[in-house]
């Protein structure tokens, strides 16, 4: 059965490849964004939305089975996304995280702790953080975190990858790495499956 699935960032990269999946899949879509117009892919109903106003982002939620937020980070704001998610009602909540906070290796030191970050990507990359942490809290609705590899970005849809948990999958070379294409398919996978409720998981080839 098709689930109706409001996905928040389905302008963006990734949001732009999870709506093609889902909508190819059966399911049913509204688009959020906050100017829709941007919105690339068809088949799919759109909608205004920003969770800096949880209310009125409540209300565009409403009626669905599952949220997924692929939204940028914005620095302050995950208490937002949270409180948007908590008024609609809708009891499953999936986020496009980010990978700054798995483990390198098996009890080794977090991503974070390893690189360099540019000035431009620190805020939004503490927020990736900041929201997982907050997200643990959350006891009233079904959440997961899927956290990319380290490297994410255009390329081949596969079908093929590995699933990890707390740390980074990494291939024979040591690098971590995922398309779009890939990332999409096992995020659909999530939502159709919930293997991870109250919970993160990662991916890599």
């Amino acid at each position: 059965m098709g689930k109706k699935v409001a996905l928040i960032g389905a302008s963006g990269k990734i949001g732009s490849k999870i709506a093609a999946e889902l909508l190819q899949r059966g399911h049913t879509v509204t688009g959020i964004a906050r100017n829709p117009e941007k919105i690339s892919v068809a088949g799919m109903k759109t909608a205004t939305g920003d969770f800096t106003n949880p209310q009125a982002m409540a209300q565009v939620l409403k009626g669905h089975d599952v949220i997924i937020s692929a939204a940028s980070f914005i620095p302050g704001q995950a208490e937002q996304l949270i409180a948007s998610v908590r008024a609609s009602g809708v009891k499953r909540f999936l986020m496009v995280g980010g990978a700054a906070s798995l483990q390198t290796e098996p009890g080794g030191p977090k991503v974070i702790d390893t690189i360099q970050l540019p000035d431009a990507w620190k805020g939004p990359v503490l927020e990736g953080i900041r929201s997982l942490g907050l997200l643990k809290e959350v006891k009233d609705f079904d959440w997961t975190f899927f956290s990319p590899a380290v490297q994410i970005g255009p390329g081949e849809r596969t079908g093929k990858f590995r699933l990890g948990g707390e740390v980074v999958v990494k291939d024979a070379a040591g690098v971590s790495k995922i398309s779009y294409d890939d990332y999409a398919i096992a995020m659909v996978d999530e939502l159709e499956q919930a293997k991870h409720p109250q919970a993160r998981f990662t991916i890599g080839y």
